[in-house]
């Protein structure tokens, strides 16, 4: 490896560290990860869901760059996808819910009943949007 290239992996190293840091600050600073531990009632556990965020975006960030492929097939591919989707679909709505999204948009729209469809309507559709780009769109 030229000294060039070394520098150029410290810094790519470097720069994914921060990045992984600051979105694990910024989950953490939305109050999301305590809101998990608060619903499962698995509050003395928060130290390590936190250091669990910042492995899985650490190591996200490696996988991006070195672009390394495990050989499990598509099943396990599968899986990983609907695991990854509940993780995104879970950060949207606490994400939401802590900002107040749907109470702000419940009083704007003069709703009284129906706040559980709409979040069960935008659950659906980025399920559907997901299964459409991942069976269909290659």
């Amino acid at each position: 490896m030229w000294p060039g290239e070394a520098v150029a992996a410290a810094a790519a190293f470097c720069g994914g560290a921060v990045v992984a840091t600051a979105l694990a600050a910024f989950i953490i600073e939305l109050g999301i990860i305590p809101r998990f531990a608060g619903i499962t009632h698995t509050a003395n556990h928060i130290l390590l869901y936190e250091t669990c965020l910042m492995l899985g975006s650490f190591l996200g960030n490696l996988v991006s760059v070195y672009e390394f492929s495990l050989p499990f097939g598509k099943i396990f591919l599968g899986i990983m996808a609907l695991c990854f989707g509940i993780f995104l679909g879970s950060w949207i709505i606490a994400l939401g819910e802590v900002v107040n999204v749907f109470a702000i948009m419940s009083r704007r729209l003069g709703l009284k009943k129906g706040t559980a469809l709409i979040i069960l309507s935008i659950a659906l559709g980025k399920i559907l949007g997901s299964l459409l780009q991942f069976f269909l769109w290659k």
